[in-house]
């Protein structure tokens, strides 16, 4: 090359690829999950503070969801029931722990009526004051315990399994939504049984459950244990918990299952005639879980880009796009999309058809794909003109990230969906497997302890779950929440090796897990 010629122009650095959701989770963790699930129609604030509107999206998870558990509860043995959601006054004052603990929580109605004021404004009706007040349902305990002590006489009458899907109110100083609404949707059951065996039985058998249900339905791995006595439902004697982690390392209690022991049976009168001829009253249990459960799966699978929903909840699994900007080639396109629609929809996964939806829209392929990115659809497939010819299809699994696509033989994408689906499904449960094992750390000093959930600066997360000895002490408990606002989030059963607390020096008989929480 001569002097005289021109040196070639450096190539231009490639353009760095936006993320969808802005700020992302590095950035702004608490916001980006707050844009992933307005970008992903999920839901939205309502006028009346602390409440949400479950959009049509949000509400077909929350169905499916709730399809899947109902039959694992039934498979149990449990029926479905409904209990009013006015609650006497007088009903929680009989079990003074229960109602200490959610009093200041109680939405109370006092009027049964309205008027129009002397300033012309709607108030409640002096004359309509109630005689006894109404607390609006946060949990059924009570209410239900009058119903069981008109139903149970004898040992006979036990146990009653009982499961309701209800609405509940609890006033939340600080909504975020799906994580904590005053208003929520959840599944709450109620047994009660002739002896404690029974109820423990029952208490642990529905904690698996739970268990099975994050772990193979929502794709969550999970810390299965028991509350410390802290930490219980009030009025409890044992409470147990599954506990997840999402990616910004806090834990979210995903479910809980109670020992009531007869506590409630006693407060609420629910006795009958045991096998001997005595008087006794019932052991009882319940047990919940919550549209929390959306906020976790947010929380523990979306990314930069939106939603990634595990398959066997996600309302729409397979999503088609005929992509069709010519007039003249729109009619065939959408004719082999129905077509291909429906091979897929002949197809079954998990002993079920495919969900299969076709996006007729008339809005530009760029959009309408990234409607579907950010809502987490779990497979999108486009299909043009040039694919109807050459007989492909584009696949795309939104596991595998956004901008994930695969050109592939249009009869093995139909025969192949069934199995892309459950690597999609164990593939998020495996990643976030993984991110927990990552920053989950058996700890044994203080000191180390105490750094490990000091964050440096502003913008640094903790470092996630610890597992560290207590020796049981509610003081260590106490002064460990007050520094670092750590808990204990429950006694793993798995583990039970004895060792050294590190904050006394003292014996212990397990780890602890311990989690900053939502």
């Amino acid at each position: 090359m001569s002097a005289d010629t021109p040196k070639p122009a450096a190539p231009k650095p490639a353009k760095p690829i936006e993320p969808a959701i802005k700020p992302t989770r590095a950035q702004d963790f608490p916001e980006w999950y707050q844009q992933v699930v307005r970008a992903g129609d999920l839901a939205e604030n309502s006028e009346v503070r602390g409440c949400m509107v479950i959009k049509p999206w949000g509400c077909g998870l929350w169905e499916q969801m709730q399809q899947a558990l109902d039959a694992m509860l039934k498979a149990t043995g449990h029926q479905n029931a409904y209990f009013p959601l006015f609650i006497p006054l007088s009903y929680f004052e009989k079990e003074a722990a229960h109602v200490e603990g959610f009093a200041k929580e109680c939405a109370v109605v006092t009027h049964h009526r309205l008027e129009v004021g002397p300033d012309g404004k709607m108030r409640p009706a002096p004359s309509a004051q109630l005689a006894e007040p109404l607390v609006v349902r946060p949990t059924s305990e009570t209410i239900i315990g009058a119903a069981y002590a008109r139903w149970v006489q004898s040992y006979r009458d036990l146990p009653i399994l009982i499961n309701q899907w209800a609405n509940v109110v609890r006033w939340e100083m600080r909504p975020r939504l799906f994580l904590r609404t005053t208003e929520f949707l959840w599944q709450e059951g109620h047994t009660a049984h002739e002896t404690e065996k029974e109820a423990q039985e029952e208490t642990e058998r529905m904690l698996g459950v739970y268990e099975t249900f994050a772990r193979d339905w929502l794709a969550l791995p999970v810390f299965v244990g028991e509350k410390t006595e802290s930490e219980r439902f009030p009025g409890a004697v044992r409470t147990l918990c599954i506990e997840a982690m999402v990616q910004d390392r806090k834990a979210i209690q995903a479910g809980t299952s109670h020992y009531l022991g007869q506590n409630f049976a006693k407060a609420s009168g629910i006795k009958f005639q045991s096998r001997e001829g005595r008087e006794e009253f019932a052991h009882t249990t319940s047990w919940g879980v919550t549209t929390r459960l959306i906020g976790t799966m947010v929380m523990a699978h979306a990314d930069d880009d939106g939603l990634c929903l595990p398959p066997r909840v996600a309302p729409t699994q397979v999503v088609i796009l005929p992509v069709a900007p010519k007039e003249d080639t729109r009619a065939a396109v959408f004719e082999a999309a129905e077509k291909l629609a429906a091979e897929l929809r002949a197809q079954t996964w998990q002993g079920q058809p495919l969900r299969v939806h076709v996006d007729r829209r008339d809005i530009g392929g760029g959009t309408k794909s990234w409607e579907w990115i950010k809502k987490g659809c779990p497979v999108r497939i486009e299909l043009g003109p040039r694919d109807l010819a050459q007989g492909t299809v584009a696949v795309c699994s939104r596991d595998q990230g956004a901008r994930h696509k695969e050109f592939i033989p249009q009869a093995d994408a139909v025969t192949g969906m069934p199995a892309r689906l459950g690597a999609v499904q164990q593939g998020l449960y495996d990643r976030a497997l993984a991110f927990r094992f990552e920053h989950t750390r058996e700890i044994g000093t203080k000191e180390d302890f105490y750094a490990f959930f000091t964050a440096k600066n502003e913008k640094e997360i903790h470092g996630g779950f610890a597992l560290a000895h207590w020796n049981g002490s509610p003081e260590v408990e106490a002064k460990i929440k007050e520094d670092l606002k750590v808990t204990i989030r429950c006694l793993p059963f798995t583990e039970t090796t004895p060792g050294t607390c590190p904050f006394t020096g003292e014996p212990s008989p397990r780890r602890a897990l311990w989690a900053k929480s939502y």
